[in-house]
């Protein structure tokens, strides 16, 4: 297992958290870090329905070749769905598949951001970069773009591993450990730079030159624009 920085620890520490706030909470309505005023409807939630992280719950994104519910047949078993449910839904219900439990993992998904984002938001945002909440992109862009502050920054980082082709600038790791490593290596695998990260106050940060053709990181979670 790799090692976790203080504050991946901590994302860590709080979506597990959220979880159990989310598996015993959730009361079908989507949330945003909001109440939703007048929410007309509000289907009952599906019972019985595993965490997604665990991977054994329903997948919120089929793959294209899976067949999917046509849109006439996204109908809760009991009251009805909004139309942004609908979009959320529309094309990532798998057949024999009760649609409210894919608008409960989305929904799920939206609590957890939110949640998290109210502690730390670099830990929210390390979160949807790092894949650990499911469907997080497309919850977010349906069921609560409340929390669009945190996709935008999401979308502007990436995760450790490998990068082909950075984009040239200076990057801050979303941990403050120092177990953080990375390097920046040009065409021909000839290193230009590498380091666990520098910066005041434990702050890690890597410098990706102009001309970069792989930046590799281990141990640091996910990274944005510093």
């Amino acid at each position: 297992m790799r090692p976790l920085h203080r504050r991946a620890a901590a994302a860590a520490a709080a979506l597990a958290a959220l979880v159990a706030v989310s598996a015993c909470g959730s009361s079908g309505t989507p949330h945003d870090g909001k109440s939703e005023a007048g929410a007309a409807h509000s289907p009952a939630p599906a019972t019985g329905i595993p965490d997604p992280q665990t991977g054994d719950g329903p997948s919120p994104s089929p793959s294209a070749s899976d067949p999917v519910l046509p849109d006439s047949r996204l109908k809760p078993v009991t009251g009805s769905f909004s139309k942004k449910d609908k979009t959320y839904l529309s094309g990532r219900v798998p057949q024999n598949m009760d649609p409210s439990a894919v608008l409960q993992t989305g929904q799920e998904s939206c609590q957890r951001v939110a949640r998290t984002a109210a502690h730390d938001k670099d830990a929210a945002v390390g979160a949807v970069i790092a894949g650990d909440i499911p469907d997080a992109k497309a919850a977010i862009t349906m069921l609560c773009p409340g929390q669009k502050a945190v996709l935008r920054a999401a979308d502007a980082g990436f995760p450790d591993g490998t990068r082909k082709n950075p984009v040239a600038g200076t990057y801050r790791a979303l941990t403050a450990g120092a177990g953080c490593t990375w390097r920046v290596s040009g065409h021909g695998g000839k290193l230009l730079a590498s380091g666990p990260g520098t910066g005041a106050k434990g702050a890690v940060k890597a410098r990706i030159p102009a001309g970069a053709a792989e930046f590799t990181s281990s141990g640091c979670y996910a990274w944005v624009p510093a």
